[in-house]
């Protein structure tokens, strides 16, 4: 017999309702998943105060998820999270039994992490940040962070064979700083931040937001405080049961984004790649394979 999908949660509510929200609903929101499910069991006031906006900000952000009020969303809230803690524990399908490969229950978490990343990020979220990404008029910062910065890296570089004007600022101590200098209303800054969050990124997206760039931020399902100021967010699933988190499905979205963007670009993208090619044969940076020897590639299917 086939299951119907469980209905949506509240964290589930909202994180899909993020491109709708206002600014200051979107801080709102951002605080609350940051601090998922606490930041809301306690009074209006207290929440308002640590999310930095005001009282009727919150209504506003709770009459769009579908609640009357902040009492009736708390209520609704309480009851959710009564009925996690009674559920009974289960184990996913392929941990009941030993592994067969040491690799195998690592992988399924991190396809699970995959699944779950897919399912929290909206498609026109996701498309929408793409379309910004694939305007050449507009200019694309990038900034990482202490586990990112090689995620930021990797984007930026494949970002730049695509299309032109593709900036990864390398030094986050004082590169972000100076790229302000120069960003203009319109630019696109993308910002990679995950738990811990990092104060760099997180100024770096308020400020760019307000020269008037389009953020897009790129972090885990708890929500860096950079998406109060992001026009876009991704949000991606990264647990996994280690001592630090997962970036597979970061990975996932980079390589997504970056097909996004070549597809709505071929023709200036090919042209690119002809020339880049031309210039790493004249420039001879890449050795060439050997012919009739032991380095010989295997002929093509």
């Amino acid at each position: 017999m086939d299951h119907a999908d469980p209905p949506p949660t509240i964290e589930d509510r909202m994180r899909a309702a993020l491109p709708e929200l206002t600014r200051a609903e979107r801080q709102a929101a951002s605080h609350i998943l940051s601090h998922f499910p606490m930041s809301a069991l306690g009074s209006i006031t207290a929440l308002a105060r640590a999310a930095d906006v005001s009282s009727p900000t919150v209504v506003r952000l709770v009459q769009k998820l579908g609640f009357r009020g902040y009492t009736d969303y708390q209520s609704a809230l309480r009851a959710e999270v009564a009925r996690l803690l009674t559920a009974p524990l289960t184990l996913p399908e392929g941990a009941r039994e030993a592994a067969a490969h040491p690799l195998q229950g690592f992988a399924a978490q991190v396809v699970a992490n995959i699944d779950a990343t897919i399912a929290q990020i909206p498609p026109r979220e996701f498309l929408a940040a793409a379309a910004l990404l694939a305007d050449t008029s507009r200019r694309v910062t990038v900034i990482g962070g202490r586990l990112t910065h090689a995620h930021g890296d990797y984007f930026a570089t494949l970002l730049r064979v695509i299309r032109a004007d593709v900036t990864f600022l390398a030094d986050v101590l004082t590169d972000w700083q100076q790229a302000l200098l120069d960003l203009r209303a319109g630019d696109v800054a993308v910002v990679f931040d995950i738990r811990r969050y990092e104060a760099n990124a997180v100024h770096f997206a308020e400020m760019a937001a307000a020269q008037g760039a389009e953020v897009v931020l790129i972090t885990d399902r708890w929500m860096s405080p950079a998406a109060g100021h992001a026009r876009h967010v991704l949000a991606c699933a990264v647990e996994v049961p280690a001592a630090w988190d997962s970036t597979a499905s970061i990975l996932v979205v980079i390589e997504a984004l970056l097909a996004q963007v070549q597809g709505r670009l071929a023709d200036q993208v090919q042209a690119r790649l002809n020339r880049l090619e031309d210039l790493f044969a004249r420039t001879k940076v890449f050795r060439a394979p050997k012919v009739g020897g032991k380095g010989e590639l295997p002929p093509s299917s």
